[in-house]
């Protein structure tokens, strides 16, 4: 991730203030929402992750254009910028499915591409079911469908994702090896 010199200043993340990742009427709706002012003032990375733990679905914006608390919390983060080691904890880590959502959003915002395809592709083997809140009300998916998402859609809970490079690309140019599947190997075993 980018390192930004100054939060006010300098490059920022993909050359924009960390906080403008959101588009400018979402921001404003988290910011002026009950979530925001009760649960995200004061908070800091620790203490964020209790926060998150307590997070039982994804989503962006629902109902009466209301952020979700996964929004809120993923605006929090980026007003915070942890470390990147604390980010790839939570996307590493098993017990929370909902915290390691969160992280994976957060590094598809901030990551450089090749990271990006690093942590967020041995997620595609992590069938559990997500709940989503979205405008029409809840809705059932799965962590690899979110995470495919965040590989390959434009714009996923109502935040347009910054651009990546095609994994083919990364592949070209020797910075990563090809995917292999995790279905190959059970092919592979059936032949």
């Amino acid at each position: 991730m980018e390192q930004h010199p100054n939060i006010h200043g300098g490059t920022g993340i993909h050359g924009r203030h960390p906080l403008h990742l959101v588009e400018k009427i979402i921001r404003e709706r988290i910011q002026e929402s009950i979530y925001w002012k009760e649960k995200c003032y004061g908070l800091t990375a620790a203490t964020l992750t209790e926060r998150a733990v307590d997070v039982d679905y994804i989503g962006g914006m629902y109902g009466n254009l209301q952020p979700t608390e996964f929004i809120c919390l993923l605006l929090k983060l980026l007003q915070l910028l942890p470390e990147k080691e604390i980010i790839i904890e939570f996307v590493k880590q098993e017990d929370f499915k909902y915290l390691r959502a969160l992280g994976a959003f957060y590094l598809r915002l901030t990551g450089k591409s090749k990271e990006i395809y690093q942590y967020l592709e041995p997620l595609l083997n992590d069938y559990r079911k997500l709940r989503a809140r979205g405008k029409e009300g809840f809705s059932l998916t799965y962590m690899d469908v979110f995470v495919d998402d965040l590989l390959t859609k434009d714009r996923v809970c109502d935040i347009i994702l910054p651009r990546i490079m095609a994994r083919h690309v990364l592949e070209q140019n020797d910075e990563l090896d090809p995917r292999e599947s995790a279905l190959e190997d059970d092919l592979d075993e059936d032949e």
